[in-house]
């Protein structure tokens, strides 16, 4: 680990003033540590703003509002997310372990970095670690890589199975600096690699997350998340589907789906969802939308069963709800 200066911020104005001078917020700290421990990452400067005050979950008629400083354990225990937004629930809970969870954030949770083994390893090639190095994974070990979004520089995978949910569900990032506020949607705020694939998010020098907020939806009930993982627990996604649907009198009325584990940012299936609108639910439907998954999906030589994977995994979402009572 490289010597880094450590400072904790009173207040929403100390840590911008800290960021906008190069240092580097931490919160519950369970990826930024690992990263510098293993100098993929080397700020000269960490800023401590667990004293900001963004630990709140309000319940509103339009919707709800998480603050930044939220733990993972917190949202997804909160009675009202557990009832009315299920999908955020389960994405938390199938993520990480207890005991990350109880300590990250979820600022810190869309501010993941790639868990692909390049990326991580300092010898190795990778232009998200250092531009134009190259990416070893295109034809080095792609197994666990993405298929959608990808780009001839990099084809790592995005971590946070929250931000999956999130994107599905209109969700939106409030933003503060030095500058003002700005409130983007969840979906612009991840970067698709192109030719810049160290320009992971949409967040300028100095700013900072402050909140998201998930409107209020006729869909948001009747939602869920899956994951397909190698094994069950503490594992990183294979391919997963954050699916919300709104059925009336045997018709799909509203539908949103968007899945992870097989693209380079959380990948919206607008596609699939203009296939249920309007139709009668039912396997048949399930399997026609879920067919349209994967269109546009570059397999490279070792994951080319994640095409065949995300169908699959979001035609058993849809029907596990579409099938709810």
């Amino acid at each position: 680990m490289f010597p880094f200066a450590f400072s904790k911020a009173g207040s929403e104005r100390e840590a911008l003033t800290a960021g906008a001078a190069g240092g580097r917020y931490i919160a519950g700290g369970t990826t930024l540590v690992d990263l510098m421990r293993e100098t993929v990452e080397r700020p000269p400067a960490v800023v401590d703003i667990n004293a900001l005050p963004y630990r709140d979950i309000e319940a509103r008629p339009s919707g709800l509002r998480i603050g930044a400083l939220v733990r993972m354990t917190d949202l997804a225990a909160h009675p009202h997310v557990r009832a009315q937004y299920p999908v955020i629930s389960e994405a938390l809970e199938l993520s990480a372990s207890a005991q990350l969870r109880n300590m990250a954030s979820i600022g810190g949770n869309l501010m993941q970095r790639p868990r692909c083994l390049y990326f991580r390893d300092v010898t190795a090639a990778c232009n998200r670690r250092q531009p134009g190095s190259g990416c070893g994974a295109i034809g080095g070990e792609n197994r666990t890589h993405a298929i959608l979004g990808t780009s001839d520089a990099c084809v790592a995978t995005h971590p946070s199975d929250l931000a999956v949910a999130l994107v599905a569900l209109d969700a939106t990032v409030r933003l503060r600096s030095h500058q003002g506020e700005r409130v983007i949607p969840a979906a612009r705020f991840f970067r698709q690699p192109g030719q810049t694939p160290d320009q992971e998010h949409d967040l300028r020098p100095g700013e900072l997350i402050v909140s998201l907020e998930v409107p209020a939806g006729t869909y948001t009930r009747r939602s869920g998340y899956l994951k397909v993982r190698d094994r069950q627990s503490y594992e990183f996604a294979l391919a997963s589907a954050a699916v919300a649907l709104d059925i009336r009198r045997g018709v799909v009325n509203a539908a949103r789906v968007a899945v992870g584990g097989v693209a380079t940012v959380p990948w919206r299936l607008t596609a699939v969802e203009q296939a249920l609108v309007g139709r009668r639910a039912g396997e048949q439907l399930w399997t026609d939308a879920a067919s349209l998954a994967a269109d546009g999906a570059k397999p490279l030589a070792d994951n080319g069963f994640k095409v065949e994977l995300i169908k699959r995994t979001v035609a058993r979402q849809l029907a596990a709800i579409g099938g709810l009572r």
